[in-house]
């Protein structure tokens, strides 16, 4: 049988001989020597294992000569007999003492459990020397101690208890080489490997870490007090660890030396979530060593950086629901040594090429860090469950708890990137590259439609957003001391950000291609490479997520609706179970998809609104802001130095080739702050925030999307929205007080009022309103202070054609809001009177289709009465305080018909076509605007022209009218005694205009129709020619006309009306005309005064 033994384990045989060949290629090969410093183990006789190896005889610690140890001179010891090179059995050859390489593939691992750690010997760490101990029984006890092996079949446990591994081979190899039985260095990695090949359900990594643990707690125990090692015993101390970590090494490599089957998983990678201080994790100690050895041994850095891919690609699969943060603080500890984030990098994993967006959360080595979020879809349904029947306070409480426990996540990833970005240059830039990845893999996130297959999460992107803004702390500082470090050329120095796709500021394509196919030279900064970086980020990764919540919370507001009239339909199938039953399904299904999108938009909400991440963002964009306004204004010191309004008419190319977004951004994070947590903004931000937003509307040429510019308008209107102890928002005050705003802010509102009436869009005639509604409340929030009206009617002086324009357009939308609003009234009370009146005998599609119609006219109503309310207000205001813009020849006739118009309808015979039922439904108030209309009358009674032009209004001027209004305001007493005494004198001054214009027709008689308006139909004063149809038209006419029209309303070709002829002639013939005239009534005067008096008298009668 003994025969056979050699031939059955001939594998075995070869297994030991290829380690035994791995661990001696790390040291120098020595034949008189076992161990050392740097020792091989090569001379240690070659193992013989068997099946059924006799039980030694004689203790371990029987004294015989031992063999040499170390390679010191004075060592007497024999050494023993070395067997045959193991390199030379395996065909391989050394050189310069180095291993060969060995490739490791690696795969993923599992969850573990920890378990305490034991100490070695003794409570102090370190194995005691004891009386008349030689050092070879010393090196025995300890190395037993220290791997947990015995050479004695009878001793299985130590003096605490822990179970010994019995090494038989090793105890027969001893035996038959005539050695004392006892462990020591030149043995020691044949008695390990057999140690760790004989473990049964103990896995090798398992035994051997937690020996690396007992033997780095001795190493520097040792190294601590014996720093010469007079005695040898750090050496040997030394060569057991560097045994070990190999052992641990070939343990994850090759498995199979162990008799065990290579693992799908890299079986490091558990032991990267236990706790350092546990057997089975992996300490500092572990680290440090394997690391040391990356330049001479790719395995050991082949292993490490496959266990933590593995790590990575374990964890993609969780979400925050399951237990991800072990798998956060490992990597949190990895990253802390140089040598390792330097391996990870230059890994593929850490940066694939060619990757799909939409897997850049799972395909990269960062990637699952980032894709942790509350906003993952089993989460958000874990914080909101049932969320329809959750009350406000288990929404916000959620919210909270959502927040805590993201804020500790974004914590731990600043940690893990600021570890990266300071290891060197080389994993800095590749770090800057995965950013840079993420953001322009991204850009379909700000498309109209999102397939979310095909881009990254929002909680992804947020994290990104949230970890580039942290980055950005340390120069964003309130000094501004680093802003110029920011590169106004990176853009065109083959930046990280690609931005050639993006629309800009205020230059097409072709104009921008030419400004960047000019390159700068140079290389870009760390401040500016994650400035620019950040500000993409916001753009499609916190912006997206807001614009997605806006959108959600329409479709939920349809998908409402949609169930609604589905539940409508119900009682077709109550008749039929089956039927019905797949109606209940269908409506459950919807409902599901409901409660799915209702948790999903409280989940963004309390990731958006945290006070801690805004507050970061804000200071971000704070700079931004200031970078921008020392970009379009250069020179200028900002905010040292005040900014000169309007802006140079030439706009720096830089700015007008920047993207858009950086606008964008600004805009929309101080739109959704300003809307839903004005409370975190500081007066600091504010001061620049207004200015921001003051610069670009009164120099509105600089930015090219209306909408853009808008959305500074709605800034303004939200900082005025009343708050706790503010009663005009967080920036009312300031509107007030700031110097840099009552200079300007006024000219900018007034300046985009006009400008906003052609968006270009298809939806430019309703939306106008909606920003011009915006406008008038900030208008009326400044109004009440002096500074402001003194301006208006300085500059009114000054730039009369600004004001005019202006009014022009004011008044266009109150004639159209007051006729849309009284129409729909008028609508509503006709529908709500043949309902009533034929409630029992009209037909139910036909009551259908009037209750249809009365639902749309009342929501017409409801939303022009808004706009009616605030444009006659602003009527009321500007009338009062720009009297002459109003009473301009081109405006006054216009005005003077919308308000008789308006006059009749409210006061006329028809008037009781307003009454309605529940009026302040609509925000109509009757009275009110009856007072504001009679209030625009009063502002204007000082000027002659327009109480002719009210006079003059055929069509709905009527003094009866006046007398009526009279009546009702001291009914209701609406005015004031002095009010009413003006009004009614107005009354009398419209009749005496009224018969004195009268007069004076009749006085010209038939008047020849070539002195007649074309459009008007009125005696010319002024006749200009234009110029490409040559018909004569009154200037202020054409003026009045090209206002709210560029063309030439004969042939529509373009006109300006600095592009009228006078014509001369024909105002000659006119004044000829009317002085021959008015020669004959000087004539006829006597007869004509006595008609006159005939008349009056009989109508006094």
């Amino acid at each position: 049988m003994a025969d056979s033994v050699p031939d059955a384990l001939s594998d075995a045989d070869k297994i030991r001989n290829k380690r035994l060949a791995k661990l001696g290629a790390q040291a120098t090969p020595s034949s008189n020597s076992s161990a050392g410093g740097s020792g091989s183990g090569v001379g240690a006789p070659q193992a013989t294992t068997s099946s059924s190896v006799n039980s030694a005889t004689g203790s371990e610690h029987q004294q015989e000569p031992n063999p040499k140890v170390h390679n010191s001179p004075s060592s007497t010891q024999e050494a023993p007999k070395p067997v045959q090179n193991p390199f030379s059995q395996l065909g391989l050859r050394l050189s310069n003492g180095l291993a060969p390489r060995i490739n490791i593939s690696t795969a993923g691992g599992g969850t573990v459990t920890p378990q305490k750690r034991e100490r070695v010997e003794s409570e102090s760490g370190r194995p005691s020397s004891r009386a008349g101990e030689t050092l070879p029984e010393w090196e025995d006890r300890t190395l037993r101690g220290v791997f947990r092996i015995t050479l004695d079949p009878d001793v299985r446990v130590d003096i605490h208890g822990h179970p010994l591994y019995y090494v038989a081979s090793t105890r027969e190899d001893l035996d038959q080489e005539g050695y004392p039985v006892r462990l020591g260095t030149h043995i020691l990695d044949q008695a390990i490997l057999e140690a760790a090949s004989n473990l049964g359900k103990t896995a090798p990594l398992d035994y051997l870490l937690a020996c690396w643990k007992r033997v780095a707690r001795l190493s520097k125990t040792f190294k601590a007090r014996n720093e010469d090692d007079p005695d040898r015993k750090y050496s040997i101390i030394k060569e057991a660890k560097r045994l070990c970590m190999s052992y641990c090494i070939f343990a994850v490599t090759m498995p199979d030396m162990f008799g065990r089957e290579p693992s799908a998983t890299n079986p490091l990678t558990p032991h990267l979530l236990v706790e350092q201080e546990d057997d089975r994790g992996l300490c500092h100690d572990f680290f440090t060593e394997a690391i040391s050895r990356f330049s001479d041994d790719d395995t050991a850095k082949e292993a490490l950086v496959g266990a933590i891919e593995n790590l990575s690609r374990q964890l993609a699969k969780m979400s925050m629901n399951d237990s991800y943060k072990p798998y956060v603080l490992a990597f949190r500890t990895v990253v802390r040594y140089p040598a390792l984030v330097t391996a990870l990098v230059q890994s593929p994993f850490f940066l694939p090429s060619n990757i799909p967006p939409g897997t850049l959360e799972v395909a990269t080595l960062l990637g699952p860090f980032f894709q942790i979020s509350p906003l993952q879809g089993e989460v958000t349904t874990q914080y909101f469950s049932s969320p329809k029947t959750r009350d406000k306070s288990y929404i916000v409480n959620s919210q909270r708890a959502l927040r805590m426990t993201l804020q500790t996540h974004q914590t731990d990833l600043l940690d893990i990137v600021n570890h990266i970005v300071k290891t060197g240059k080389e994993s800095r830039e590749k770090m800057l590259d995965w950013f840079a990845l993420c953001v322009n893999s991204n850009h379909k996130r700000r498309a109209m439609q999102v397939d979310q297959k095909l881009v990254s999460s929002d909680g992804f992107m947020i994290n990104v957003t949230v970890c580039l803004d942290q980055l950005c702390e340390p120069f964003t500082d309130a000094t501004f001391s680093k802003i110029d470090r920011i590169d106004v050329d990176y853009l065109r120095r083959k930046p990280r950000v690609d931005i050639t796709e993006e629309t800009k500021l205020n230059a097409d394509q072709n104009a921008s291609d030419r400004f960047y196919d000019v390159k700068t030279e140079g290389t870009s900064n760390f401040i500016s490479e994650v400035f620019f970086l950040t500000l993409a980020a916001h753009h499609y990764g916190s912006e997206a997520a807001s614009s997605k919540l806006d959108q959600l919370e329409k479709d939920l507001k349809r998908m409402e609706k949609s169930v609604e009239d589905i539940e409508l339909e119900r009682h077709k199938f109550l008749s039929n179970p089956r039927q019905l039953r797949m109606f209940e399904e269908a409506v459950k299904k919807y409902k599901d998809q409901i409660d799915k999108g209702l948790s999903y938009k409280y989940a963004v909400q309390g990731v958006l609104l945290d006070d801690l991440t805004q507050a970061r963002s804000m200071q971000f964009l704070r700079y931004v802001i200031v970078w921008l306004l020392r970009l379009v204004a250069p020179g200028h010191d900002f905010p040292k130095q005040p900014l000169h309004l309007p802006l140079p008419d030439q706009q720096p190319e830089v700015f007008k080739c920047l993207p858009e977004y950086f606008m964008e951004d600004v805009v929309g994070n101080f739109k959704f702050i300003m809307r839903n947590m004005p409370q975190i903004i500081t007066s600091t931000q504010s001061d620049e925030l207004i200015m921001l937003c003051i610069t670009f509307l009164r120099s509105s040429e600089y930015i090219k999307n209306p909408y853009l510019k808008s959305g500074l308008v709605t800034i303004l209107f939200h900082g005025i929205w009343e708050t706790p102890h503010r009663a005009k928002g967080v920036l009312g005050d300031l509107l007030n007080s700031l110097q840099f705003a009552t200079d300007h802010l006024l000219h900018a509102l007034m300046k985009f009022y006009i400008e906003v009436e052609n968006t270009g869009a298809h939806t430019q005639f309703y939306d106008k309103f909606n920003i011009r509604y915006e406008i008038f409340q900030v208008i009326k929030c400044i109004w009440s202070n002096p500074i402001y009206r003194e301006h208006l009617s300085e500059e009114a002086k000054v730039n009369l054609d600004f004001f005019v324009r202006f009014v022009n357009l004011l008044l266009n939308d109150v004639t159209f809001v007051l006729d849309e609003s009284l129409s729909a009234f008028v609508e509503i009370h006709k529908l709500q009177q043949e309902l009533t009146a034929a409630s029992s005998t009209m037909e139910v599609t036909a009551r259908t289709d009037k209750e249809e119609a009365l639902a749309a006219a009342k929501g017409k109503a409801k939303s022009y009465m808004q706009l009616t309310n605030e444009t006659v207000a602003m009527l009321k205001l500007f009338t009062e305080a720009l009297a002459d813009s109003f009473t301009m020849p081109e405006i006054v006739q216009r005005l003077a018909d919308m308000l008789d118009y308006n006059l009749d309808v409210m006061v006329g015979p028809k008037n009781t076509n307003l009454n309605v039922e529940n009026r302040q439904e609509y925000g109509f108030n009757p009275k009110a605007l009856l007072a504001e209309i009679v209030d625009v009358y009063l502002n204007l009674r000082d000027k002659e022209n327009f109480v002719f032009a009210v006079a003059r209004d055929g069509r709905s001027y009527k003094p009866s009218n006046f007398e009526k209004a009279t009546a009702l305001m001291r009914k209701h007493s609406l005015k004031s005694s002095q009010d009413m005494a003006a009004w009614m004198a107005l009354g009398e001054r419209f009749k005496r205009a009224k018969e004195m214009d009268e007069r004076a027709e009749e006085d010209l008689g038939e008047v020849p129709e070539e002195f007649l308006d074309p459009l008007m139909f009125t005696l010319m004063e002024d006749p200009v020619i234009l110029p490409t149809s040559r018909t004569s038209v009154d200037r202020s006419t054409i003026r009045s006309h090209l206002l709210s029209d560029p063309n030439d309303p004969f042939n529509r070709a373009p006109l300006r009306i600095e592009d009228v002829v006078p014509d001369t002639a024909l105002r000659a013939r006119i004044q000829a005309f009317k002085a021959e005239k008015k020669g004959r009534k000087i004539k006829d005067a006597g007869v004509m005064d006595v008609d006159v008096d005939v008349d009056m008298d009989a109508e006094t009668g």
